[in-house]
Protein backbone atom coordinates (compact mmCIF):
# COMPACT_ATOMS: atom_id res chain seq x y z
CA UNK A 1 0.00 0.00 0.00
CA UNK A 2 0.80 3.09 0.31
CA UNK A 3 10.37 6.42 7.12
CA UNK A 4 11.45 10.31 6.78
CA UNK A 5 8.59 10.59 4.58
CA UNK A 6 5.36 9.69 6.87
CA UNK A 7 3.70 7.15 9.09
CA UNK A 8 3.88 3.92 7.61
CA UNK A 9 0.49 2.62 6.11
CA UNK A 10 0.88 -1.35 7.76
CA UNK A 11 -2.32 -1.15 9.81
CA UNK A 12 -5.17 -1.30 6.92
CA UNK A 13 -3.86 1.68 4.89
CA UNK A 14 -3.55 3.80 8.14
CA UNK A 15 0.04 4.37 8.48
CA UNK A 16 2.40 5.74 6.05
CA UNK A 17 6.18 7.20 7.15
CA UNK A 18 8.04 9.06 5.33
CA UNK A 19 12.00 10.34 6.50
CA UNK A 20 12.47 13.65 6.96
CA UNK A 21 15.88 15.03 6.79
CA UNK A 22 16.92 15.50 10.35
CA UNK A 23 20.51 16.33 11.10
CA UNK A 24 20.61 14.35 14.79
CA UNK A 25 20.42 10.75 15.62
CA UNK A 26 16.04 10.23 16.20
CA UNK A 27 14.22 7.31 16.41
CA UNK A 28 11.67 7.84 13.04
CA UNK A 29 8.44 6.27 14.06
CA UNK A 30 5.74 5.01 10.88
CA UNK A 31 2.39 5.48 11.66
CA UNK A 32 -1.08 6.12 9.86
CA UNK A 33 -0.61 9.90 10.45
CA UNK A 34 3.00 10.42 9.72
CA UNK A 35 3.69 10.44 5.95
CA UNK A 36 7.37 10.85 6.56
CA UNK A 37 9.41 8.74 8.90
CA UNK A 38 11.31 5.69 7.86
CA UNK A 39 11.79 4.01 10.99
CA UNK A 40 9.53 2.00 12.95
CA UNK A 41 9.26 3.72 16.76
CA UNK A 42 8.53 -0.12 17.71
CA UNK A 43 11.47 -1.21 16.20
CA UNK A 44 13.84 1.61 18.24
CA UNK A 45 15.86 2.13 15.81
CA UNK A 46 18.39 4.84 16.37
CA UNK A 47 20.73 6.86 14.03
CA UNK A 48 24.37 6.34 14.82
CA UNK A 49 26.71 8.94 13.77
CA UNK A 50 28.81 6.92 11.82
CA UNK A 51 26.20 4.94 9.62
CA UNK A 52 27.00 7.39 6.56
CA UNK A 53 27.09 3.72 4.87
CA UNK A 54 25.33 4.62 1.35
CA UNK A 55 24.41 1.05 0.11
CA UNK A 56 21.86 -0.06 2.60
CA UNK A 57 19.76 -1.21 -0.26
CA UNK A 58 21.19 -4.32 -1.75
CA UNK A 59 21.55 -5.28 -5.39
CA UNK A 60 20.93 -8.55 -6.54
CA UNK A 61 25.30 -8.59 -7.85
CA UNK A 62 27.71 -5.64 -8.15
CA UNK A 63 25.85 -3.17 -5.47
CA UNK A 64 27.97 0.92 -6.63
CA UNK A 65 29.98 2.09 -4.22
CA UNK A 66 28.33 5.41 -3.02
CA UNK A 67 29.96 8.09 -1.18
CA UNK A 68 27.56 10.40 0.61
CA UNK A 69 28.47 13.46 2.07
CA UNK A 70 29.03 14.26 5.89
CA UNK A 71 28.89 17.56 5.78
CA UNK A 72 26.37 19.43 8.37
CA UNK A 73 25.34 23.05 9.00
CA UNK A 74 24.68 24.53 12.41
CA UNK A 75 21.18 26.13 11.32
CA UNK A 76 19.44 26.48 8.10
CA UNK A 77 21.08 28.82 5.14
CA UNK A 78 20.34 32.62 4.55
CA UNK A 79 17.39 33.15 2.00
CA UNK A 80 18.92 33.88 -0.81
CA UNK A 81 17.00 32.99 -3.66
CA UNK A 82 14.40 35.42 -5.48
CA UNK A 83 10.90 34.35 -5.41
CA UNK A 84 10.03 36.92 -8.39
CA UNK A 85 12.14 34.03 -10.54
CA UNK A 86 11.40 30.46 -11.59
CA UNK A 87 13.86 27.69 -10.34
CA UNK A 88 14.14 24.19 -11.76
CA UNK A 89 16.25 21.74 -10.33
CA UNK A 90 17.28 18.67 -12.82
CA UNK A 91 18.03 15.54 -11.08
CA UNK A 92 20.82 13.44 -12.66
CA UNK A 93 20.34 9.93 -11.32
CA UNK A 94 21.74 6.21 -12.53
CA UNK A 95 17.68 5.84 -13.82
CA UNK A 96 17.89 8.89 -16.04
CA UNK A 97 17.06 12.89 -15.27
CA UNK A 98 13.65 14.53 -14.72
CA UNK A 99 13.07 17.55 -14.01
CA UNK A 100 11.24 19.50 -11.03
CA UNK A 101 10.04 23.25 -10.95
CA UNK A 102 10.40 24.17 -7.92
CA UNK A 103 7.82 26.27 -6.18
CA UNK A 104 9.94 29.21 -5.02
CA UNK A 105 6.35 31.88 -4.52
CA UNK A 106 4.59 29.79 -2.08
CA UNK A 107 7.26 27.48 -0.34
CA UNK A 108 10.22 30.12 -0.11
CA UNK A 109 12.28 28.46 2.54
CA UNK A 110 11.97 25.44 1.44
CA UNK A 111 13.27 25.85 -2.18
CA UNK A 112 15.89 28.18 -0.67
CA UNK A 113 16.93 25.24 1.23
CA UNK A 114 16.59 22.89 -1.61
CA UNK A 115 18.60 25.27 -3.69
CA UNK A 116 21.47 25.62 -1.17
CA UNK A 117 21.82 21.84 -0.45
CA UNK A 118 21.91 21.37 -3.97
CA UNK A 119 24.65 23.91 -4.65
CA UNK A 120 26.99 22.44 -2.02
CA UNK A 121 26.16 18.50 -3.66
CA UNK A 122 24.77 17.47 -0.56
CA UNK A 123 22.41 15.08 -2.76
CA UNK A 124 25.37 13.54 -4.63
CA UNK A 125 24.70 9.58 -4.12
CA UNK A 126 21.97 9.76 -1.76
CA UNK A 127 19.25 7.03 -2.87
CA UNK A 128 15.61 6.30 -3.37
CA UNK A 129 16.00 4.71 0.09
CA UNK A 130 12.00 4.25 0.36
CA UNK A 131 9.76 2.83 -2.26
CA UNK A 132 6.39 2.75 -1.59
CA UNK A 133 4.37 0.79 -4.47
CA UNK A 134 1.59 3.27 -6.17
CA UNK A 135 2.09 5.78 -3.53
CA UNK A 136 5.89 7.27 -3.63
CA UNK A 137 9.56 7.29 -3.54
CA UNK A 138 11.49 8.87 -0.61
CA UNK A 139 15.47 10.64 -1.23
CA UNK A 140 17.17 13.30 0.29
CA UNK A 141 19.47 10.96 3.04
CA UNK A 142 22.92 11.18 3.41
CA UNK A 143 22.29 8.50 5.24
CA UNK A 144 20.60 6.54 2.74
CA UNK A 145 18.31 4.72 5.56
CA UNK A 146 15.84 7.45 6.21
CA UNK A 147 17.63 9.33 9.79
CA UNK A 148 19.91 11.60 8.43
CA UNK A 149 19.75 15.62 7.16
CA UNK A 150 21.94 18.41 6.85
CA UNK A 151 22.12 18.98 11.26
CA UNK A 152 19.15 21.57 11.08
CA UNK A 153 15.49 21.07 10.43
CA UNK A 154 13.32 24.14 8.62
CA UNK A 155 9.71 25.31 9.27
CA UNK A 156 6.95 23.62 7.39
CA UNK A 157 4.98 26.04 5.07
CA UNK A 158 1.58 24.64 4.41
CA UNK A 159 -0.58 27.69 3.61
CA UNK A 160 -0.95 26.70 0.19
CA UNK A 161 -3.00 23.13 -0.43
CA UNK A 162 -3.24 21.91 -3.41
CA UNK A 163 -3.55 18.23 -4.05
CA UNK A 164 -0.99 15.93 -3.67
CA UNK A 165 -0.95 14.61 -7.24
CA UNK A 166 1.04 12.21 -9.46
CA UNK A 167 4.68 13.74 -9.55
CA UNK A 168 4.27 16.62 -6.29
CA UNK A 169 7.40 16.75 -4.24
CA UNK A 170 7.29 17.36 -0.82
CA UNK A 171 9.35 17.54 2.28
CA UNK A 172 9.13 14.78 4.26
CA UNK A 173 9.44 15.25 7.97
CA UNK A 174 10.05 13.23 11.75
CA UNK A 175 6.28 13.20 11.92
CA UNK A 176 6.49 16.26 13.69
CA UNK A 177 5.63 19.89 12.93
CA UNK A 178 8.75 22.00 11.38
CA UNK A 179 11.47 18.81 11.54
CA UNK A 180 11.81 18.67 7.68
CA UNK A 181 15.44 18.97 6.59
CA UNK A 182 17.07 17.39 3.56
CA UNK A 183 14.76 14.54 2.39
CA UNK A 184 11.80 14.49 0.08
CA UNK A 185 9.81 12.32 -1.65
CA UNK A 186 7.53 12.37 -5.52
CA UNK A 187 4.44 10.87 -5.25
CA UNK A 188 3.93 8.57 -7.95
CA UNK A 189 0.14 8.32 -8.51
CA UNK A 190 -2.87 10.49 -8.79
CA UNK A 191 -4.76 8.82 -5.68
CA UNK A 192 -2.94 9.80 -2.49
CA UNK A 193 -5.67 10.23 -0.26
CA UNK A 194 -4.04 9.75 2.91
CA UNK A 195 -2.04 12.95 1.69
CA UNK A 196 -5.01 15.12 1.17
CA UNK A 197 -6.50 17.49 4.45
CA UNK A 198 -6.72 17.18 6.78
CA UNK A 199 -3.28 14.96 6.50
CA UNK A 200 -1.19 17.27 4.72
CA UNK A 201 1.72 17.85 6.97
CA UNK A 202 4.23 17.99 4.42
CA UNK A 203 5.46 20.88 2.69
CA UNK A 204 4.96 20.74 -1.19
CA UNK A 205 7.41 22.71 -2.57
CA UNK A 206 7.63 21.53 -6.39
CA UNK A 207 6.32 19.30 -9.09
CA UNK A 208 7.94 16.70 -11.47
CA UNK A 209 7.67 18.61 -14.85
CA UNK A 210 9.89 16.59 -17.34
CA UNK A 211 11.21 12.81 -16.88
CA UNK A 212 8.28 11.26 -14.72
CA UNK A 213 9.04 8.04 -16.76
CA UNK A 214 12.73 8.24 -15.10
CA UNK A 215 10.41 8.45 -11.70
CA UNK A 216 8.16 5.46 -12.24
CA UNK A 217 11.28 3.63 -13.09
CA UNK A 218 12.71 4.40 -9.97
CA UNK A 219 9.23 3.47 -8.47
CA UNK A 220 8.71 -0.07 -10.39
CA UNK A 221 12.35 -1.37 -8.43
CA UNK A 222 10.80 -4.50 -7.14
CA UNK A 223 10.97 -3.94 -3.00
CA UNK A 224 10.86 -6.07 0.10
CA UNK A 225 10.25 -5.64 3.84
CA UNK A 226 13.00 -3.37 5.57
CA UNK A 227 14.95 -5.17 8.20
CA UNK A 228 14.85 -2.26 10.75
CA UNK A 229 10.83 -1.53 9.88
CA UNK A 230 9.04 -4.45 8.24
CA UNK A 231 7.93 -2.08 5.87
CA UNK A 232 7.31 -3.15 2.38
CA UNK A 233 9.73 -0.58 0.65
CA UNK A 234 12.86 -1.86 0.40
CA UNK A 235 14.33 -1.48 -2.81
CA UNK A 236 15.98 -4.41 -4.09
CA UNK A 237 18.32 -2.06 -6.82
CA UNK A 238 20.10 0.90 -6.15
CA UNK A 239 18.87 4.39 -7.26
CA UNK A 240 20.67 6.74 -6.22
CA UNK A 241 21.28 10.66 -7.27
CA UNK A 242 24.74 11.65 -9.05
CA UNK A 243 24.25 15.39 -9.15
CA UNK A 244 20.78 18.09 -8.64
CA UNK A 245 21.41 21.25 -11.12
CA UNK A 246 19.61 24.18 -11.03
CA UNK A 247 18.23 26.22 -13.52
CA UNK A 248 17.29 30.16 -12.81
CA UNK A 249 14.85 32.06 -15.14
Amino acid sequence: MKARIVHTLIAVLATCAFAAGCGTPTNNTTNVTNLTNGVNSSAGTVNSAASNAANTTSDAANPPSLHTTTEQWPSAPKMTIDTAKTYDAVVHTNYGDFTIQLDAKDSPITVNNFVFLAKHNFYHDCTFFRIIKDFMVQTGDPNNNGTGGPGYTIPDELTHQYPFTKGVVAMANSGQPHTGGSQFFICTVDDTKILQPPNNKYTEFGRVVSGMNVVEKIASIPVTNNPQTGELSYPLATAYIKSIDIEVK
